[in-house]
């Protein structure tokens, strides 16, 4: 098994849209590239901790490769906005792959050059190696697939982004 750290705005998004593809066995909410120990989801939407919303995604590269599971994670979000997704904004909604060892960053480069192509703007999605991952507080964990229905934010927004994936994948997923 491997792990690897994605942020693309609102981890709400990146969890449920990564849950459920073959190979993923678990999708984790925290925080992750700031400088503020164990935080809080107050203080990182405070936009005072440098921290953005990630997720940490433990998959087996046998089932789904990592090329793969970074072509999904692009389609989740815009990753041409920068410090914003949509009317979520500030640095905590960053989009960023937070890298373990060098072949998780040439490939997390390699899918950000392979993404660029269907993109006017540049993308702005950072690739930097992984320090801490703080583990988000439980509520947050398997939002989506808890209050999907019933949260506006996750009919509205987060709905969305999953069925485009899901839509473009969905060969990818159980």
């Amino acid at each position: 098994m491997e792990q690897i750290h994605l942020g693309g705005g609102c981890f709400w998004c990146i969890e449920g849209g990564l849950l459920g593809l073959r190979g993923v066995s678990e999708v984790v909410p925290g925080y992750s590239g700031g400088h503020v120990e164990n935080p809080t989801y107050e203080q990182v939407c405070g936009k005072m901790t440098g921290h953005a919303e990630v997720v940490r995604v433990t998959f087996d590269p046998e089932v789904i490769s990592r090329m793969t599971l970074l072509r999904v994670f692009h389609t989740l979000f815009d990753p041409t906005q920068l410090n914003s997704q949509g009317n979520d904004i500030g640095p905590q909604y960053r989009s960023m792959v937070l890298f373990s060892d060098e072949g998780q960053k040439k490939d997390a480069l390699a899918a950000i050059e392979e993404v660029a192509e269907s993109y006017e703007d540049p993308v702005v999605t950072e690739v930097v190696p992984l320090d801490v991952f703080w583990e988000a507080e439980g509520y947050h964990h398997d939002y989506f697939a808890r209050n999907g229905s019933t949260n506006p934010y996750c009919v509205s927004v987060v709905a969305p982004k999953i069925a485009k994936a899901r839509g473009k994948y969905a060969e990818l997923y159980e």
